[in-house]
């Protein structure tokens, strides 16, 4: 009885799937709510909800609809231990989904496009900037890769003015800036450091 999430950009991301006798299936987003949410994210080591999704917003899935008005409480360890209906009236038009606090998601901010500007993370419920104190050509370039811009030109700074801060330091060039190391509100490595930005010789959307 495995669980996952599909369709998002991380692993703790995306469209609530089950595992039922070798088949995977969808859960209907009647009733699906925060708690529900929670234990998805938990059983995953995801951290918790910070978003619930309905209407196949990470795209529409396949197979059977395993659950319908779903019940958690929040405190159970599994999904299938939550009460919920096994009959439903519903199509794959409203999958579940889920996003969990420990994704991460970035955006580049006050640029001429999506392809360049202050580098931004939405993580555990909120968006912050990152340190620039170890933003050198390795981090700039995965991320540049990560958003579809090719690689990085420049590393222009900013000032911080987000409630959160977030350190990267990739020792190679991986897929994305959450396979790095990463540090999240610790002030040291961003003592007297300005917020990381970059201009990709890609151009986006």
């Amino acid at each position: 009885r495995a669980l996952r999430l599909a369709g998002g950009r991380s692993r703790c991301e995306g469209r609530v799937e089950l595992e039922q006798e070798g088949t995977w299936g969808t859960v209907c987003d009647d009733g699906w709510d925060i708690p529900d949410a929670d234990v998805v994210c938990r059983q995953l080591q995801c951290g918790h909800a910070v978003r619930v999704r309905g209407n196949a917003a990470f795209g529409r899935g396949h197979g059977p609809i395993l659950r319908d008005e779903v019940g958690c409480e929040g405190h159970e360890r599994h999904l299938w231990e939550c009460p919920a209906e096994l009959e439903h009236d519903c199509s794959h038009k409203e999958d579940a989904g889920v996003v969990c606090s420990e994704h991460q998601e970035w955006r580049l901010s006050g640029g001429r496009d999506g392809c360049a500007g202050r580098v931004e993370v939405f993580f555990r419920g909120t968006w912050s900037t990152v340190c620039n104190s170890t933003w050198y050509e390795m981090e700039a370039t995965v991320l540049c890769r990560t958003l579809g811009c090719g690689d990085a030109l420049q590393r222009p700074s900013f000032g911080h003015t987000l409630p959160g801060k977030m350190v990267y330091l990739c020792g190679s060039l991986q897929p994305s800036l959450a396979q790095c190391q990463w540090t999240f509100n610790k002030s040291a490595p961003c003592y007297q450091s300005w917020a990381a930005g970059v201009v990709c010789n890609g151009t986006g959307s």
